[in-house]
């Protein structure tokens, strides 16, 4: 099982949106299930969640892990084929994000698309890293920074900003035969609270607290 997949095809990103289905993949990264032992798990007779199990096998998204008899019926025991999914923006054509289209750094709509089009850029990577049976170069930073005003983030943006172009200026080789284009993504936004009683009460409600 893989620990997360991308899903590019549509139709198998409206099949994993459905509720039930949903609540099936749950059911089945936690392990082997067939319908008869799925079905009380969801409320759903068995013949019911055996249709749903076929539609989610016809996408890819679960895989048939084993049979096992039991009395005169052969169960077919099913498993998802990965911990988690995430659904690639190329999933909604046309309408994806794109950050093409209105470049603005200090945009947050902006940051979005530049997310999305990472998923769907590295989900594409990765679908044809495992058809080529390759690895998939990659790397990651993540960090949290506390500011104690909004001059001092800017402060660390601007240094940011120089640091990172002084970097692509060092090893960026627009003539190096063989050589491979990388794209790199920074990103820095607030972080999300922890959800708690008073979560609501901890908003920010005016516009000067969403840009400070």
């Amino acid at each position: 099982m893989l620990d997360v997949t991308v899903i590019e095809d549509p139709a198998a990103a409206a099949v994993s949106l459905d509720p039930i289905r949903a609540r099936l993949l749950a059911e089945l990264t936690e392990g082997p299930a067939s319908a008869a032992m799925l079905a009380p798990k969801v409320g759903l007779p068995r013949q019911k969640v055996n249709y749903h199990l076929k539609a989610l096998e016809k996408h890819g998204l679960v895989e048939l892990a084993g049979e096992r008899r039991k009395g005169n019926v052969t169960e077919r025991l099913m498993r998802a084929t990965a911990a988690s999914y995430v659904i690639s923006p190329g999933a909604l054509g046309a309408v994806q994000p794109d950050p093409d289209r209105a470049r603005d750094q200090l945009s947050a709509r902006w940051l979005l698309a530049l997310a999305a089009r990472l998923v769907r850029d590295v989900g594409a990577l990765l679908t044809g890293a495992a058809r080529a049976r390759k690895r998939l170069a990659t790397f990651a930073l993540d960090g949290e920074v506390r500011f104690a005003s909004a001059a001092d983030r800017a402060a660390f943006v601007a240094e940011l900003t120089q640091g990172v172009e002084a970097l692509i200026l060092k090893y960026h080789d627009g003539a190096a035969e063989g050589g491979r284009d990388h794209r790199v993504v920074v990103a820095l936004h607030p972080k999300l609270k922890e959800p708690g009683p008073d979560a609501d009460a901890q908003l920010p409600t005016t516009a000067r607290e969403l840009t400070e």
